[in-house]
């Protein structure tokens, strides 16, 4: 056997990153991380995200395609490069022109419970079959990524119910500022090659609508739109859900999933991310390097 990394196909994230709704759930983290002002201009003062938004969203999944599924080594380099990334970066506030660190745990802190929060409730939502033991032992696992990219994990919530406490925490700190509106903009029109128009019309707008539907409803009253109706979304999520893991693997898992393709290449087809497989009973620490 291979190195299995630090999640290890004994873990909840193992099997759960490996579903097609993946893609949805990333970007409904995106929406909801735009939401505080603090973190999205740490984004944006930082990175060429208006000229090549499609690289980093490449960029960001193949980070959680490598630390999910990557060997012990090549996690950890990609959580050293991070780091190292936002200990250089700063951003300014400017209503105060307040310069601060784009590597502040409480900025880190919120990017990470955003995409936990969303990865767990899209899939969930859409049928992807998790109890809420594995659920909470899900959130509890993140906790590895977490400390990659600088947090100290028993600062991290561990458990859906400290995850719904720490949202309510930080519900007054977040608005759709300029910043925001930008964000929204882009994952409602990105820009690609006139070509291209046709496609992203009729399936990017798609996805994007899709995974905005997904937000709770304090977001949607943040960005002003109304929010659907939880029930329609739901069914919309189960319905694609269905159609995309209809899809045969080998043709779906190019990207992030070609590290589920090396995993499986170093581990032996026993690797292979299924629902089935998922780990039952309470969270022992399946993962390595907590």
């Amino acid at each position: 056997m291979g190195d299995p990394g630090l999640y290890t196909p004994r873990s909840v994230t193992w099997q759960l990153h490996g579903d097609p709704m993946m893609w949805v759930a990333g970007v409904r983290a995106l929406y909801l991380q735009a939401l505080l002002p603090r973190a999205v201009r740490g984004v944006l003062q930082n990175s060429d995200f208006r000229r090549d938004a499609w690289g980093r969203l490449g960029r960001t999944a193949d980070f959680v395609g490598v630390t999910t599924y990557g060997t012990t080594r090549a996690a950890e380099r990609a959580g050293a490069r991070v780091r190292g990334i936002h200990r250089r970066l700063t951003a300014t506030d400017p209503a105060t022109g307040e310069r601060y660190g784009v590597g502040e745990p409480g900025l880190l802190l919120w990017v990470h419970c955003a995409e936990a929060d969303s990865y767990l409730r899209v899939l969930r939502r859409s049928g992807y079959p998790l109890t809420d033991a594995q659920a909470d032992r899900y959130i509890a696992e993140r906790r590895v990524s977490a400390r990659l990219v600088g947090l100290d994990p028993e600062q991290v919530p561990a458990s859906r119910a400290e995850l719904a406490a720490y949202f309510a925490e930080m519900r007054p700190h977040l608005t759709a500022g300029p910043e925001a509106r930008e964000i929204d903009d882009f994952l409602r029109r990105p820009p690609v090659p006139p070509l291209l128009v046709p496609a992203r019309d009729l399936l990017w707008w798609r996805v994007a609508a899709l995974a905005y539907a997904a937000l709770p409803p304090y977001a949607h009253d943040l960005y002003g739109r109304p929010a659907p109706d939880p029930a329609a979304v739901t069914r919309r999520l189960r319905a694609t859900g269905t159609v995309l893991r209809r899809i045969p693997p080998h043709l779906r898992w190019q990207r992030p999933p070609k590290h589920i393709l090396r995993a499986v290449s170093r581990l032996g087809p026993a690797a292979c991310p299924a629902p089935h497989k998922v780990p039952r009973g309470p969270w022992a620490g399946p993962c390595r390097a907590l």
